[in-house]
Order: structure tokens, then C-alpha cells, then sequence
């Protein structure tokens, strides 16, 4: 089927990508991002001067805003009176500065946005930040429970053992798997492939996540330019790829799978389970909204936080039948070649987390992949690709891009 449906006139194109490669490089957040942007400006052959909005993914650390993204952005390249808008949604901010942008072209307030996202970690896992915050939901689960973010992955990489019998072993080969669809990405931090092997000798983080069971934290940036159809076809391109759909959504009452960073779930004693889960809630939108199935897609770009996490991801989005995710895996369906290659880029696995700037990276990779110019690790045939994470706090955050 077309992709798109009868929302094909709620599309802007994706006119430009661009990243800075992703490691520990020990600069300031500022510098990648400009060369995310600039790499972004020069691939939509556009100068920045041209851009009339600019929408920046906000490094924050754990709940506190800790910089103003879209004007330092602004400033660095430039300033150049731009409208400006910055977006924090943890891990899902770089989806909102998209779906502000898109928004502001389809209502016609301007034709050429940029979106930014970049940030600086820490070594090993995300840790709170200094002070006494007793109504921070997020700085609690830190101090008052000890649950760092592998803690999470845990829990819900105990979660599939529970319900579907899943192995360590079935996980790693989620790793095998990225590790070596990254080999050929040139953006990517670890481009070395692994075994099973290796990945069940490495050392224990949070039982039963092993150390490449789970991503690192990286620094790196990734940027979009996005513009009109119009402007597109004035300025030579007249099949871009294009945004066919964002999702935002939040949960929904009861909210009975525990998320991070809250410390229970919600009773459904009261108020029956809603229709969806959160996470299936984010994929429907998106697919709905492109007026699409799961079974249209060419690719996925997922948020493998965790290898066992990734599994998750196959059956919110609706590559399978809840459970039967290892199965896929195994049979090769999301591998490159396979009916639909998940992490086509190396995920999160080779990559790392660079909070503000990993949904905006999944979309360059899906632009990548749409245009046929991911030179190593290219999806035969790619036409439709849908990129899915979620942020701190509820949000939600998938994109559907199509060409």
C-alpha cells in the first residue's frame, strides 16, 4: 500500500541529515552539535542563514535542565534572529524538537527548520544530580532505591525470562547482531563485531545484564533539516524523503508495566488496563497517523538500551506476536537481509547514549537508509522506516519517515 494513506499532505521533506561521530571526545556539547548542524545545512544544500526556525534537543541531567539547547545553538552558528524552541523529553527530546519543527512548516509559519540535539556524559551509567530533591521522582529512584538505569533494564530483561523463557543466550544474539550491522557505520563509537561468547563472558552489571548487554553513554550529535514540500521542489528536490509521522504520546490510566523512573505501577483494581501499554501506544500512534501497518515497514531504528530491551521493542511496534520476539530474531527476520533489519545502524549497541541527540540520530539513519546512501549496511529496497524510543516521565517519541 502507499504509504502515507490520505495524510500524504501532512508531510514536510527531511532535507538534510547530519552527526558527529559518537565516543568519548571530552569537548564541550556546543561544539558537536554545530558540526551535527553544519554536516545537516551542507547535505540540504541550504545555509543557515536560510533557516528560519531552529529547535534544539536540551541536555539535561537526570530531571534538571542543565543548558539552554536551542539558543546556544543559535548563537554558535550565528545569530541570526531565527525563532528558536527548546525541547526536554529526556530521551525522547530530539522526537519533540522534530514534531515542533514539523509542526511550525505545516502551519505555514516557516519553510526551513533545523533540529539539534548533542550532550556530554559521564563515564558509566547516568548518575543524580548534586542536591537534596525529595519530590524528584527521578532523583529518588537514584538515592532512595539505588535503581540506576541497568537496574530498569534488569527488571524488565527479568520480566521476558518470567513471561517468555528468554536466555541470556537468546539476548546476546542482539548483540552479535548490531555489533555487526555498526562494522561499516562511520558515525558509530564500537564497530567491532562480537560473539555470544564474549558477550556471556563479560562481566555482570545488573543481573542478568552483562556489560555488552547494555549501551555505554557516549557524547555525540545528530541534526535534520526539515522544510516544506514546496521549498523542496523549488530548490531541485522533488522526491525527498519525508516525515510521515511523529508520535508524542503520553500513557495512559492505569498504567500497569512499571517505566522508569517511577517505583510501582498503577492499580487496575479500580479502572480496567487501557487497550495499550505505553509503548504499544507510541508505535499505534505513529502507524496510525501514516496510515500504515507494522507490516509496510522496511526497517526499525529501536532504542536497545538493552539487548533484552530491543526484543521488547519487536512486539510494541508490532513485528510479531507478544513473545515471539526471540523467535524472530533467531529466524534472521531483523537482520540485514532479513524481512525487516532492526538497528540496521548499530543502535544503541554501537552507539551509545547521547541523550538529546539519539532520536534525531535514528532519523538520519532512516534517511540514510531511504536514500540508499548507508553505504555497509543499506536495506535493500527501503521505503519506509519508523524510529521508537520513550523519555523520562511518559513521553513518548516514534518517527515515520517514507520516500
Amino acid at each position: 500500500m502507499e504509504a502515507g494513506g490520505s495524510l500524504s499532505a501532512g508531510r514536510v521533506a527531511v532535507a538534510g541529515v547530519g552527526m558527529h561521530p559518537w565516543g568519548k571526545w571530552g569537548n564541550n556539547f556546543v561544539s558537536y552539535g554545530v558540526v551535527a548542524a553544519r554536516a545537516a545545512l551542507a547535505d540540504a544544500g541550504i545555509e543557515w542563514t536560510d533557516v528560519q526556525f531552529i529547535a534544539g534537543g536540551e541536555t539535561v541531567r537526570n530531571g534538571y535542565p542543565g543548558y539552554v539547547a536551542g539558543a546556544t545553538f543559535a548563537q554558535a552558528l550565528g545569530w541570526s534572529g531565527a525563532q528558536v524552541a527548546t525541547c526536554y523529553a529526556a530521551c525522547a527530546s530530539g522526537a519533540q524538537a522534530i514534531d515542533v519543527a514539523r509542526a511550525r512548516i505545516l502551519a505555514g509559519l516557516c519553510d526551513v527548520a533545523l533540529v539539534v540535539g548533542s550532550d556530554t556524559t559521564p563515564r558509566g551509567f547516568l548518575a543524580p544530580s548534586g542536591g537534596e530533591r525529595r519530590t524528584d521522582l527521578d532523583w529518588l529512584r537514584f538515592r532512595l532505591v539505588g535503581a540506576t538505569n541497568p537496574t530498569y533494564f534488569a527488571l524488565y530483561a527479568r520480566r521476558r525470562m518470567e513471561l517468555y523463557g528468554e536466555t541470556e543466550a537468546d539476548w546476546a544474539q542482539v548483540k552479535v547482531k548490531n555489533a555487526r550491522h555498526g562494522l561499516n557505520n562511520p558515525n558509530a563509537r564500537y564497530r567491532k563485531e562480537v560473539s555470544a561468547d564474549e558477550v556471556l563472558a563479560s562481566a555482570m552489571v545488573s543481573d542478568p545484564l552483562r556489560l555488552l548487554q547494555i549501551c555505554t553513554t557516549s557524547d555525540g550529535a545528530a541534526a535534520v533539516v526539515l522544510t516544506s514540500l514546496e521549498y523542496a521542489k523549488r530548490h531541485g528536490v522533488p522526491d525527498p524523503v519525508k516525515v510521515a509521522a511523529v508520535s508524542t504520546v503520553t500513557p495512559t490510566y492505569p498504567q500497569t508495566a512499571i517505566e522508569m523512573p517511577y517505583l510501582s505501577t498503577d492499580s487496575a483494581a479500580a479502572v480496567a488496563p487501557p487497550e495499550r501499554l505505553f509503548r504499544d501506544a507510541i508505535a499505534h500512534a505513529a502507524l496510525e497517523e501514516a496510515g500504515i501497518g507494522p507490516e509496510d515497514l522496511s526497517l526499525a531504528e529501536v532504542y536497545d538500551l538493552s539487548t533484552a530491551l530491543e526484543l521488547d521493542w519487536y512486539e510494541n511496534i508490532g513485528l510479531c506476536k507478544e513473545g515471539e520476539a526471540a523467535r524472530l530474531l533467531h529466524d534472521g527476520d531483523t537482520t540485514l537481509g532479513g524481512r525487516v533489519p532492526v538497528n540496521p545502524s548499530g543502535g544503541l549497541a554501537c552507539f551509545g547514549e547521547a541523550v538529546p541527540a539519539q532520536a534525531i540520530a535514528q532519523v538520519c539513519e532512516v534517511t540514510w537508509q531511504l536514500r540508499g546512501q548507508a553505504e555497509g549496511r543499506q536495506v535493500a529496497n527501503a521505503n519506509v522506516g519508523l524510529t521508537i524510543n520513550q523519555g523520562l516521565f511518559g513521553h513518548g517519541s516514534s518517527v515515520i519517515c517514507v520516500r
